[in-house]
């Protein structure tokens, strides 16, 4: 329910924008089952409407969407059975159901609870954007700003994410990463600050693991215990 407080009025903001860009209010349910992917969604409208060739839409949306690659390395899919229900958890795979399953203990997911996650992140949206291209066609004029409503969604879920973990050090990362994409003479903003901030996640994961290995305690096992005639040192863990 909570993420339906943000999910439904975004969806409210992406069909008002769609039917005052112009196009029918059917485009909102067919955006919202087929592309399922809500910056895409917003990005596909402008797409669209400029007759954008099809690889150049590939190679947005693989730009665009790129960060759910590393959300399917911890997403919990394990706890999902049925092939088809697998299915469509892979399809349903969002920031807002990845998001809420991250901030749960693992014991606490089932798999009917992830499917429901999902499944009600998906109808928050799609009724929100069903709801918003009918509000639109009897809005007169155009309405600015709406387009901004994901990018809020996405600031909110990072607050959220930090009030749970308290790790400062990520949020200071991600945003050195975007600062630095900035200036990266590409076109390629979202791929460059998020492949920056893979890199610097796996390397402060590569200095914490040494060091906790550096730090574990070293123990003497006795002769007998070992099977060494000398006692030889292992280290906790070796085994």
């Amino acid at each position: 329910m909570a993420v339906g407080f943000g999910l439904f009025p975004l969806g409210l903001a992406f069909g008002v924008l769609l039917t005052q860009s112009g196009l029918a209010w059917w485009w909102a349910p067919v955006f919202s089952m087929m592309i399922y992917a809500g910056s895409l969604e917003f990005l596909a409208i402008g797409l669209l409407l400029a007759m954008t060739p099809l690889a150049q839409v590939a190679l947005t949306a693989f730009m665009v969407n790129f960060r759910h690659v590393f959300y399917a390395l911890s997403f919990p899919l394990h706890k999902v059975r049925g092939p088809l229900a697998r299915t469509y958890s892979m399809y349903a795979l969002t920031d807002e159901s990845y998001a809420v399953t991250a901030t749960r203990p693992e014991a606490e997911l089932t798999g009917g609870r992830v499917l429901g996650i999902q499944m009600f992140c998906q109808l928050y949206w799609v009724g929100g954007g069903i709801a918003g291209a009918l509000v639109g066609l009897a809005i007169p004029g155009r309405v600015e700003g709406l387009d901004f409503a994901l990018t809020a969604l996405f600031a909110v879920l990072a607050v959220d994410a930090f009030r749970v973990r308290r790790d400062v050090p990520t949020p200071v990362l991600a945003l050195a990463c975007a600062i630095g994409a900035l200036f990266v003479p590409s076109g390629a903003f979202l791929v460059v600050a998020m492949g920056a901030f893979t890199v610097v996640l796996l390397a402060r994961y590569g200095v914490r693991r040494t060091r906790l290995r550096r730090s574990a305690p070293r123990v003497r096992p006795s002769a007998q215990d070992s099977g060494s005639p000398d006692g030889a040192d292992v280290r906790e863990g070796d085994a």
